[in-house]
């Protein structure tokens, strides 16, 4: 692993061969400068990882050369180092960005803490900044695949709601449409990309449950409530909540959810404090709500605040046209999964995909290729590597929901 370069910048030769000293048996590189507009120069030359920087230099002074950094936006940590009692100075450069201080004369154990803790913050910065351009990659409304007029409205639609206030959104359609994916592609086109997202599934969370696990919970409030715990309301505070299957909350739950909807605040479980948040929330469901509402399974306060922007995702029998394009993504995606260079499908085996009614829908069709290229043994997938229930043609029911779900998007 290539050692991290760190640059020593201070006008007195004794400093920096001392700073030079110390940081080298601690494992880094250095290079040096003893004036500012000679470390705006190494800055460039070296890109160094973290800057140790004195405030008192001949040509301009350190918080200067911070000011300057800040102007060419250049994003590295940097160590003040400054004279005892000069607390002012010090106070300033760390409003300008800088990671820390140090006095003279130089506490060489605080220093080298100092040092390790900002050079691990600046890589788990990076880290982050790297997963969250693979999660925008990943997540983009180009992943919602497809040519047909559906899903080039869908996709326009994605980014008009992604960019708009909408702090509510009702996304519906049979399981296996892709919920999950527009819901991502939303959160990632937004402004909001770079806060948190995370997703609960309704169904999958216990009645008793469901009010901690959304708003948290004081110590005491029951009986194992041996701690304080945030909820993922105050967690996702600044960021996108997604909930599916909206439709298996209770009703005592649903009558909570929308006064938090409506508010933007809520209590902890056995709290009394009122916490406000700045969330949105995107619910799913492949159930038919209005049908829910009509039987009185689902309140209808709720699913009016819900649905201010609905999107309905269609099944994929009814736009098979967008069958091609879904192939060639999933081909394309497990030949670099898999190290595999399949060109494409037989005839035949394009021909039973399409007259396939896929009542999993996308993820089915996902599904069996996955299988089918990992058991292929030629550049092309043919019958035999499709499931069963596909290749002997069979058309298995639709769905049942409760309802039909009608609606545009």
């Amino acid at each position: 692993m290539p050692k991290e370069t760190i640059l020593v910048v201070d006008d007195e030769r004794l400093v920096r061969w001392s700073l030079q000293q110390k940081l080298e048996q601690w494992g880094y590189h250095v290079s040096l400068a003893e004036d500012g507009a000679t470390a705006l120069s190494r800055i460039q030359l070296d890109n160094p990882d973290l800057i140790t920087l004195d405030i008192r230099l001949p040509d301009m002074s350190g918080i200067e050369v911070l000011s300057e950094m800040r102007k060419r936006n250049i994003q590295i940590p940097v160590i003040v180092i400054t004279a005892f009692g000069i607390i002012d100075d010090a106070v300033r450069c760390l409003k300008l960005g800088a990671y820390d201080f140090i006095e003279k004369p130089i506490n060489f154990e605080k220093l080298e803490n100092s040092v390790r803790n900002a050079l691990e913050t600046r890589r788990l910065k990076t880290e982050m900044a790297f997963t969250h351009e693979i999660q925008r990659s990943e997540f983009s409304v180009d992943r919602i695949i497809g040519v047909s007029d559906h899903i080039r409205e869908v996709r326009e639609l994605v980014k008009k709601i992604a960019n708009s206030e909408a702090s509510t959104i009702l996304i519906q359609g049979e399981s296996g449409t892709g919920k999950d994916l527009v819901a991502h592609a939303i959160h990632y086109e937004s402004p909001r990309r770079d806060r948190p997202f995370f997703a609960i599934n309704c169904a999958a969370i216990p009645e008793n449950l469901m009010e901690s696990v959304l708003f948290g919970h004081e110590k005491g409030a029951f009986t194992d409530a041996r701690t304080q715990k945030r909820g993922m309301f105050e967690i996702a505070d600044g960021g996108t909540l997604f909930l599916d299957e909206i439709s298996e909350m209770n009703l005592a739950m649903q009558a909570k959810l929308i006064r938090v909807l409506e508010g933007q605040s809520f209590r902890r479980v056995g709290g009394i404090k009122n916490i406000h948040v700045d969330v949105r929330v995107i619910v799913a469901s492949n159930r038919n709500l209005e049908e829910a509402v009509r039987t009185l399974k689902f309140r209808q306060d709720l699913y009016f605040r819900l649905a201010i922007i609905p999107i309905y995702l269609r099944p994929l029998r009814e736009h098979k046209e967008d069958i091609s394009a879904l192939l060639d993504h999933f081909i394309r995606y497990y030949n670099r999964k898999f190290r595999k260079n399949i060109q494409g499908l037989t005839k035949e085996a394009s021909e039973l995909l399409m007259k396939y009614d896929w009542p999993g829908n996308v993820r089915e069709l996902r599904n069996a290729i996955e299988r089918a290229m990992i058991l292929a043994d030629s550049n092309r997938i043919s019958v035999k590597y499709l499931p069963i229930r596909i290749s002997e043609g069979g058309i298995m029911p639709v769905p049942i929901s409760d309802g039909q779900i009608d609606g545009d998007i």
